[in-house]
């Protein structure tokens, strides 16, 4: 899955980070599963831990797994990347995958008002994300 835009400087593509696909996969991933609320964070500037959060709210244990199921197939079959760690998978009410550049956040309702991550890393730039139809 190569993704590119077209800097409008030259007009020829320009490439995407190869986070920034993983990221954006995986925010497809969870809006191709219904996940709600999708925020991906450039984490870039701010840390050098890594460069991308991507936080999703999920409506049910059932749901959130079934997201961080397809989250990993994707990133593995289709962009050859492996989950280094997960974390929250049994509990369910906070998941935290993590690809080393790339962690992803699966929150139920209650649990991501609580934490709150879009807050604690408000100056995250947001990268714009807007899911195309599955």
């Amino acid at each position: 899955m190569k993704v590119s835009s077209v800097d409008p400087s030259v007009g020829r593509p320009k490439r995407i980070p190869p986070s920034l696909q993983r990221a954006l996969a995986a925010a497809q991933v969870a809006a191709d599963n219904r996940g709600r609320e999708i925020v991906v964070l450039d984490m870039r500037d701010i840390t050098t831990m890594f460069d991308y959060f991507v936080v999703v709210t999920g409506t049910s244990r059932r749901q959130l797994h079934a997201i961080s199921e397809e989250i990993d197939r994707t990133l593995e079959n289709v962009l050859g990347d492996r989950r280094l760690g997960i974390e929250g998978y049994e509990q369910s009410r906070w998941i935290l995958l993590d690809y080393g550049d790339v962690v992803v956040h699966l929150f139920d309702d209650q649990t991501r008002g609580y934490y709150a991550l879009e807050d604690l890393w408000a100056e995250a730039k947001r990268v714009p994300f807007k899911p195309r139809a599955s």
